[in-house]
């Protein structure tokens, strides 16, 4: 993945979060206007969200995006397809 691409990012502990590559370095990676995946419905995996998006949008759970994130030990990073990022990008803001 090169610095731009829009990435959906795997942590140790923090979670789940899709974005724009802004900084790679190790374990480390930046996001800029990133949404948390904090519960995903309507695709088995990551790897299906990012390559599909969601079938059940309104069951999903991500809060609005965040301006930057800086994501320590990160441990997967996938590419995120076009469709797939539309996808994403339309779930509605979950705000409780």
């Amino acid at each position: 993945m090169e610095i731009g691409d829009y990435v959906i990012c795997r942590t140790y502990s923090a979670g789940v979060f899709a974005g724009t590559l802004a900084a790679r370095d190790g374990m480390e990676a930046t996001l800029t206007d990133a949404r948390r995946i904090w519960y995903w419905a309507g695709a088995a995996s990551l790897s299906e969200l990012a390559q599909r998006g969601t079938s059940r949008p309104q069951e999903c759970k991500f809060p609005t995006a965040v301006n930057e994130v800086l994501l320590t030990q990160v441990i997967e990073v996938l590419a995120v397809r076009a469709a797939a990022r539309a996808s994403i990008e339309g779930v509605p803001v979950w705000s409780t």
